[in-house]
């Protein structure tokens, strides 16, 4: 190992010394050198021999000027919400007084790293320079390791993370088990065939994802733009042409305004109550003894979960949360079985699928809580809730543009699942050894 290698052993944590037991994890990654066989050109090695361990640190939260600077400052937040990511943005930010006034450092883009406690084993990799709470040990990688790969290997171990952590109260990997971290390694040009093989399927993943994102994003501002600012209508009120429509929608609006107990609506459209439009209904449950999985989703407050093998709500459906969490509105595009945590749109009388899942995510829905120790929604004190009530063609032109994005959406989703599965099938193969890359690259041939 050259000396560039050797200085990565200067770690900036201090304390006790790296373990001398071992524990192995389930792939290349073990506390302390497993001596397990190691695949063909493969070896076991030290990981503060070719990467720095650093540890993180939070500048006083008592001095207002160390924060919201322009040095992002990763907490577990950032870790849970982006496992397996490289992120490039933080919840949290500090300043270059808070860096200089704490132990906090400013670690470079590449750096590796491992929540070790409160949450642990979730894993990140910078984008750019960023500092890290004292939850995370970090490891800034040399010129022999691959950071994306170390990151993959850290992903690949995720379950194991538990076995090298202690603790009575909490779990925490301590450091004298992070220095005695050891990894199954090849060749730094193996390593990066790799990553960039994994990498690849991960892009194709977050593509589609930032894509559904796109589009439900457009959905939104469609729906805001027709139903809450009006924008069709004014335009045609100032002589203008309404933007984004081609001439048969354009002329489904008005080109004045009235005024309404809610302010100045579209001539032509009237007020009524949220159940002129939509019905809730409450969701049921049955006994467990009483459940098939496998049959049908099952839709609860807080999203899809779990299977049910009564007769089902057809889709497209539109749920929300009734107790422990309200608020949130679910667009459903498979027929779902809706638990008694939830309230679902039964009818949607005046409405459509699409508009009532936008004018639902729209309503302050937690402001109706109606429960004390669990906050709970009641249907009743939202049914007569003041509502716009717009003419049935022109809802039904934004059903046909909204459901079009939200059946892409559903493909994506579905593409998401094939890809997910795809990759956590070769990351602990190729992490590894077992299955090398020209053989992975047939495989993604076949799939995609």
């Amino acid at each position: 190992m050259g000396s560039s290698a050797k200085s990565q052993r200067q770690t900036t944590t201090g304390g006790r010394e790296a373990t001398t037991g071992v524990i192995s994890g389930r792939y290349s990654l073990s506390v302390g050198n497993p001596r397990t066989p190691a695949p063909d050109g493969w070896r076991w090695t030290s990981l503060s021999d070719i990467a720095r361990l650093e540890s993180g640190h939070t500048p006083s939260r008592r001095k207002p000027e160390y924060w919201d600077g322009n040095i992002p400052w990763i907490g577990i937040a950032d870790a849970t919400s982006n496992h397996g990511r490289t992120i490039y943005e933080t919840f949290q930010t500090v300043s270059q007084a808070g860096v200089d006034n704490s132990s906090t450092r400013l670690l470079p883009e590449g750096t590796v790293c491992l929540s070790r406690t409160a949450s642990v084993g979730f894993v990140v990799e910078m984008g750019r320079p960023m500092c890290t709470s004292q939850d995370f040990v970090n490891w800034v990688c040399s010129e022999h390791l691959n950071s994306q790969f170390l990151r993959y290997v850290l992903l690949s171990e995720h379950d194991s993370m538990m076995r090298f952590a202690s603790g009575t109260t909490h779990q925490t990997i301590y450091y004298p088990e992070a220095k005695a971290f050891h990894v199954c390694l090849p060749k730094l040009s193996e390593q990066t065939r790799i990553a960039e093989l994994l990498g690849s399927v991960d892009s194709k993943i977050e593509a589609l994802e930032n894509q559904s994102e796109n589009l439900s994003d457009l959905a939104r501002a469609i729906f805001k733009s027709w139903f809450v600012d009006f924008d069709p209508v004014r335009a045609k009120a100032e002589g203008r042409e309404p933007e984004g429509m081609d001439a048969a929608t354009a002329a489904l609006f008005p080109s004045e305004f009235r005024e309404s107990v809610l302010g100045a609506i579209p001539a032509g459209w009237s007020i009524g109550r949220l159940d002129d439009l939509l019905v809730l209904q409450r969701g049921f449950d049955l006994p467990h003894t009483q459940r098939t999985p496998g049959v049908y989703p099952v839709i609860a407050a807080s999203g899809p979960s779990g299977t049910h093998n009564e007769p089902r709500v057809k889709a497209p459906g539109v749920v929300t949360g009734r107790s422990g969490v309200i608020g949130k509105v679910y667009w459903v595009d498979d027929d779902f079985w809706p638990l008694n945590t939830s309230l679902w749109v039964k009818d949607f009388k005046r409405a459509t699928p699409a508009y009532a899942f936008q004018l639902l995510k729209l309503l302050d829905l937690p402001s109706y809580n109606a429960g004390s120790a669990v906050p709970t929604l009641n249907r009743n004190h939202v049914h007569g809730l003041p509502t716009l009530l717009p003419p049935a063609n022109i809802v039904r032109a934004f059903d046909e543009f909204a459901t079009t994005l939200y059946q892409r959406i559903h493909i994506n989703r579905k593409q998401s699942e094939t890809l997910i599965d795809l990759r956590d099938t070769l990351l602990p193969r190729l992490i590894s050894g077992k299955l090398r890359v020209p053989e992975a690259e047939k495989l993604l041939e076949a799939v995609l």
